[in-house]
């Protein structure tokens, strides 16, 4: 659905969270002239709203657990940087040959200052850094104790600059081949500045990178900033606790708070710095971020770095006095200065919050939805989730993934956190209809994975959004299980087949477009529904292959398997005991390398002197032994859908022996695999492999030639987005 639809007819949730958005910001119009009735204002607007939405349990207990981390459960400061610092007592990382320079302005309050490079010393990078302090002219006698503290380089203005000059003054004898302007009072935590540095080494389109700002008592302050199209600006989720979905993935913003903003030095020298015409301060920051997208630059908001700010110490919080003033003069100084901008890419004051955070006026908005958060290394269909997440990310999508079962695994949570996607997480997460409901007329496209979580979204799902709802089968499952239920002679896995088929049709009936791994499956499900929509999709998108090469020496057979998949542990047990020994009789020092994850008693059982099973390896540790190995095989008899197994091989160059079964969905593959499926006619392919170097080498190319054609990631991305409806994914225009 076209936003100019959506603009056009507006539904009620949207008019009521406008009303909602409106009344909020009056309270806070009112709350810098009257803090008191400001608050309270606030307060009723919100009790009445979740009242009348149903939320006020929900929200009750994010108050609970707000006021637990306020009182008891953890500050965000540690209590040994509260107190006073003795300056002397200070040795601040200065390094020769820095990469970062970190650049700390300073006008009197010293006792912050001096917290804060105790903060520093602390939670010190792995990066080599230099710490620059400026006093800016302060009348404040005690500044006499920063000459005290070892390391720093301190740079005393003769008059007072203010904090933009302040600050390019600072930059202009920076060594650093970054800048990281870091307020006075501020305190980091661990992990603030490699994070942010680890953004700009891993991506070529970043201008300047923010953290994540927290209050002393843990709350949060700031997640990235909106700037309006009247220049007015959010602190994104203030005073909401930190560890929220919403709030803890990598996201490009409008503007990153220059109280923790790292740039790179070379950048900001090209574009002169800090513009002056915000001179003393505010709105400098934002002013930065939008010269720098006007370079086709990013700024993102990194989670990881977390610093916690004394909001008001420097300048206060009166807007009406002194330094803080500033804030509405600069504000008409930016709204001149980019009207334009703001009036083409930007939203009316606290309108479409969900896509305003991501500066998605212009892109896409794909919700992903599967059983769980991806684990990559333990599961084929999990590697297929993530190529998926990939293309849509580096495509300009942006991405939200709400796992079935809410769970937060470690290490996989992040990872597709660091990667800019949202992930649904938690008890106190809103069910999926609640979320819909608020959110899911700013959806442009539903991806569901897998039948028992389209059963569970599909019946509701119309009534909340307009957006193409796509489904992926990852394969035909009432035919794995029928093959599985013939082969193990199992009638109870017959009638679930049967009972399987019926979902699967109903299905396809109701979404958009059903996507496979292959055109056959595709095809089967035209024939057998013709009202559905199939489409058939690069399950896995590959960045890179590997480099031809000369036979291994070793007489390795390696079987890669996740033993979830009960038709993994069949294979493995028809291998061993129907093959196996025939190779062992004309090769007799051939061995089996079983790896894989979730391996069951009946696999563990197989181990002996030819056979060894390595379980739960790493990706490091499976790419050697994919070029370590001489033959991969794929004994599988029953399964459908395109074998992740058979693609590594594939793209490994490591010649294959597979079934009919592990062939399916790769048109053509016999031609240059042998695809055996009798136990002697195996054994003898394998047999041939291991022993002939020149068979081995050719198999090895035609193998890689293959996998080149088929299974490029950029195959992928454009199979995926045009089954999504997006053909072109619109890109933010640059600035004139």
């Amino acid at each position: 659905m076209s936003q100019s639809i959506r603009f056009e007819c507006p539904r009620p949730a949207v008019l009521l969270d406008g009303i909602l958005s409106r009344l909020l910001f009056a309270a806070r119009t009112l709350q810098a002239r009257s803090p008191r009735a400001g608050m309270m204002l606030r307060r009723i607007v919100l009790v009445v709203w979740w009242t009348l939405t149903l939320q006020l349990g929900m929200q009750f207990g994010y108050w609970r657990r707000a006021r637990r981390l306020r009182r008891t459960e953890r500050p965000a400061v540690s209590p040994a940087l509260i107190g006073a610092v003795d300056a002397a007592s200070l040795r601040v990382p200065c390094a020769e040959h820095p990469a970062v320079s970190v650049i700390i302005p300073t006008y009197g309050k010293v006792d912050y200052t001096l917290r804060c490079l105790a903060s520093i010393v602390a939670h010190a990078p792995d990066t080599p850094i230099e710490v620059i302090v400026v006093d800016d002219a302060s009348p404040d006698p005690d500044v006499v104790w920063l000459a005290r503290v070892a390391g720093i380089r301190l740079l005393r203005n003769c008059d007072n600059l203010g904090f933009v000059r302040a600050c390019n003054a600072a930059a202009r004898i920076a060594r650093g081949d970054f800048l990281l302007f870091l307020n006075n009072d501020t305190q980091v935590l661990p992990g603030w500045l490699d994070s942010m540095l680890a953004l700009f080494r891993s991506r070529d389109d970043v201008g300047a990178v923010g953290s994540q700002l927290l209050y002393p008592d843990g709350r949060l302050q700031e997640a990235g900033g909106i700037i309006w199209n009247d220049a007015s600006g959010w602190n994104f989720g203030r005073h909401e606790d930190p560890d929220r979905p919403g709030y803890s993935y990598v996201r490009e913003v409008d503007y990153c708070s220059g109280a923790s903003l790292m740039v790179p030095r070379p950048l900001f020298a090209r574009i002169g710095g800090f513009d002056e015409r915000y001179v003393p301060a505010y709105f400098e920051d934002s002013d930065l971020c939008f010269r720098l997208r006007a370079m086709g630059l990013k700024t993102l908001y990194q989670p990881r770095s977390r610093v916690v700010h004394y909001e008001g110490v420097s300048h206060g919080q009166d807007v009406a006095v002194g330094v803080k003033s500033y804030q509405v003069s600069n504000r008409k100084t930016f709204l001149a200065t980019w009207g334009a901008v703001l009036a083409r890419d930007h939203y009316e004051n606290g309108t479409h919050v969900m896509r305003a955070r991501e500066r998605a006026r212009h892109r896409p908005v794909i919700l992903v939805v599967d059983h769980m958060v991806p684990t990559p290394d333990r599961d084929a269909g999990s590697r297929t989730m993530v190529s998926f997440l990939k293309a849509l990310v580096a495509a300009g999508l942006v991405v939200k993934f709400w796992p079935q079962n809410l769970a937060r695994p470690a290490g996989y949570t992040e990872a597709l956190q660091d990667m800019g996607i949202e992930v649904f997480y938690g008890a106190a997460q809103p069910s999926a209809g609640i979320w819909l409901r608020e959110h899911g007329a700013e959806l442009d496209a539903i991806l569901l994975s897998r039948p028992d979580v389209a059963d569970e979204w599909l019946p509701g799902l119309r009534q909340h959004t307009g957006a193409r709802v796509v489904y992926y089968g990852h394969d035909l499952h009432f035919r794995r299980m029928r093959l599985q239920g013939e082969v193990m002679q199992d009638e109870a896995m017959l009638r679930a087949a049967d009972r399987m088929e019926e979902r699967e049709r109903a299905i396809w009936r109701k979404v958009d477009a059903a996507l496979y791994p292959s055109d056959e499956e595709a095809s089967m499900v035209a024939v057998m529904e013709p009202s559905a929509t199939p489409r058939a999709v690069v399950p896995y998108g590959f960045e890179s292959f590997a480099a031809p090469r000369s036979a291994p020496p070793d007489r390795e057979i390696l079987f890669v398997a996740g033993f979830g998949h009960p038709p993994n542990e069949e294979a493995a047990c028809w291998f061993v005991r129907a093959v196996l020994p025939m190779v062992r009789a004309r090769v007799p020092d051939a061995r089996l390398a079983i790896v894989g994850s979730n391996p069951t008693d009946r696999v563990r059982a197989l181990v002996g002197d030819a056979v060894q099973l390595y379980a739960d390896v790493s990706d490091a540790e499976l790419a050697d032994w994919y070029s370590r190995a001489r033959v991969a095989v794929v004994p599988l008899r029953c399964g459908a859908g395109v074998k992740l197994k058979v693609v590594e091989a594939l793209c490994e160059g490591l010649p294959l022996v597979t079934t009919v079964i592990g062939a399916q969905g790769l048109p053509d593959l016999a031609s240059i695999v042998p695809v055996e499926s009798h136990p002697a006619a195996f054994a003898r392919a394998v047999c041939a492999l291991l022993l002939d170097d020149e068979l081995w080498q050719r198999r090895s190319a035609d193998q890689l030639g293959y996998a080149r054609a088929r299974f490029q990631a950029e195959t992928l991305s454009r199979a995926l987005l045009d089954a999504c409806g997006i053909a072109l994914v619109a890109r933010l225009p640059m600035a004139a």
